[in-house]
């Protein structure tokens, strides 16, 4: 589990209002960290392991899908490859890749970052909107 910083960043501000699909194994981290990045202006839907972000991946549009870092290491491999496959123009971000590259991953963030950090990078993504992507369709 992440540690939360006490002092949020907030996305609104910049303008960001980005859709994110955010899976995680353990619910209550789920819950924890949604919470906070609703609270830093992003639009987020929750999803419990590998068969919630892949049930998720059909039948919505994400501009960001973040990997948390209570998924199994298979499920953080496997899982940016079947995003990207449903959903082309989406973000992947991986949390807990410790330092590790994937083909598939647009950004990830390594063991022992921060909330703080993680709001840092998907601000640094740069993201096609949701909707300009579904109408592109």
């Amino acid at each position: 589990m992440l540690p939360f910083c006490t002092g949020a960043i907030d996305m609104s501000k910049s303008g960001s209002s980005l859709k994110v699909l955010y899976g995680e194994l353990n619910e209550q981290v789920l819950k924890t960290q949604a919470e906070v990045l609703e609270k830093a202006g992003l639009q987020v839907q929750a999803a419990v392991g590998r068969k919630g972000v892949q049930e998720a991946l059909k039948n919505g549009t994400f501009d960001l899908v973040i990997l948390g870092p209570t998924l199994t290491r298979d499920d953080r491999h496997h899982l940016p490859y079947m995003v990207k496959k449903a959903r082309p123009g989406t973000r992947v971000l991986v949390m807990h890749t410790d330092g590790s590259r994937h083909p598939s991953v647009d950004a990830y963030i390594d063991t022992g970052c921060d909330i703080r950090h993680l709001l840092e990078k998907i601000g640094a993504l740069p993201v096609r909107a949701a909707a300009a992507s579904a109408g592109a369709r």
